[in-house]
């Protein structure tokens, strides 16, 4: 039986990257992945481009019990690390928007070949199709961990296990709850989970005026007591989507009102008030359509006088236009769930791990990073930055 400075579990980002660091510090590990090769998340992620960090990730990008939590492990890998981390190995990025960066390639085939290529160079073992059945703690204080392969029961000891099997988002992709049990197994605290970054659900009598609006996107500020974001949202069949709606969802809890300014550079009243000092025989219908799209101007019918001109819009009326465009009130009934959410907010609780090292407190050697730890990102690159960071601090320190 080999002897390995660490058995990893899951081979998305933060097992791939804790792998290469620790093949680089000359240590050997191996990792066990679940599906039938590693890094599935990071191949479909940004539509299968990988937008594999933001420009701007600080902490404060960041949800969780603890929102100091995550400084200790960016301050020792910074985004420009991850930049000169990837240049290194070929991959040179390209900012997109709100500081996205992808590879200039647009391929996230190129991001998986880097850690493939990397802990061949290194001799680190990666065993994929690897169903872990179990991790117990020894009497000498190494670790057993039990997996299957190709229908075979296999054993490997250790000294230290990382736990980077990922969140229970995408299902179908083999996300389960492992990392969570293998945590509450060694009696740590777990922070609720809920889907992140993920579309909400409109339903009642509202539900069929969304629906048939399915695939207008508005540039808009969506804002609840908590935060704002200004990006597009989407309308879809079953309710909202688009990147404002997935940024606010991680904030959204059920039964909350999320407020939606759908033209949030300008007043609408005021460019009403002049353009019908110009020609106050336009409708009001002929004036949203040239702010938004022509179906979405005439869906406004069911709540806004549109076949008025403007010069005939009363005082109640522009106070009416003004809190639909500028206020625009959504009760989602729920989310689309685990199949579509980008990420799973909570996790192992943080108060269980060193912000240092990401040892679980209670048990030496147990090392738990990326996305099954109570450290969930927005969208945009910022989860990956955070399993890129804690994959290089658990390496350091196996």
């Amino acid at each position: 039986m080999k002897n390995y400075d660490a058995v990893i579990i899951g081979g998305g980002a933060c097992g791939l990257m804790c792998a290469v660091q620790a093949g680089l510090l000359g240590k050997h590990t191996i990792i066990l992945e679940k599906n039938d090769r590693v890094g599935a998340k990071i191949l479909i992620s940004g539509g299968g481009r990988c937008n594999y960090t933001n420009l701007y990730s600080t902490n404060a990008n960041f949800i969780s019990e603890n929102k100091h939590f995550s400084k200790s492990a960016f301050s020792q890998w910074s985004v420009e690390d991850t930049i000169n981390f990837f240049q290194t190995y070929g991959i040179e990025g390209h900012e997109k928007t709100l500081g996205q960066l992808f590879p200039t390639t647009n391929n996230a085939k190129d991001v998986v070949k880097v850690f493939e290529d990397l802990c061949a160079e290194t001799y680190q073992d990666i065993v994929c199709n690897a169903n872990v059945k179990d991790v117990v703690k020894l009497a000498d204080g190494n670790f057993k961990i039990i997996y299957e392969s190709d229908g075979i029961k296999n054993e490997i000891n250790s000294s230290k296990v990382v736990v980077a099997s990922g969140g229970l988002p995408i299902p179908k992709m083999g996300a389960t709850d492992l990392g969570l049990r293998i945590a509450k197994h060694f009696g740590l605290n777990i922070t609720e989970t809920a889907p992140a970054l993920v579309p909400l659900i409109i339903t009642g009598k509202d539900a069929k005026w969304y629906a048939k609006l399915a695939g207008n996107t508005i540039f808009s500020r969506v804002y609840n007591e908590r935060i704002s974001f200004e990006e597009n949202i989407l309308f879809t069949h079953w309710g909202l989507s688009g990147p404002a709606i997935l940024q606010i969802s991680s904030y959204w809890r059920a039964g909350e009102i999320i407020t939606i300014d759908l033209f949030p550079h300008s007043s609408i009243i005021a460019l009403i008030q002049s353009k019908r000092l110009e020609n106050g025989k336009q409708m009001l219908l002929n004036f949203l359509s040239h702010i938004f799209t022509k179906k979405f101007a005439e869906a406004l019918s069911d709540f806004l006088p549109v076949n008025k001109n403007l010069a005939s819009l009363t005082k109640e009326d522009l106070e009416m236009i003004d809190k639909f465009i500028h206020h625009f009130s959504v009760k989602p009934s729920g989310d689309k769930g685990y199949d579509k959410a980008e990420v799973m907010r909570g996790g192992v609780d943080t108060d269980e791990l060193s912000s240092k090292t990401l040892e679980a407190k209670k048990v030496k050697g147990l090392f738990f990073g990326g996305e099954c730890v109570d450290v969930t990102g927005w969208l945009g690159g910022y989860n990956f930055q955070w399993a890129w960071a804690s994959g290089y601090v658990i390496a350091q320190n196996i």
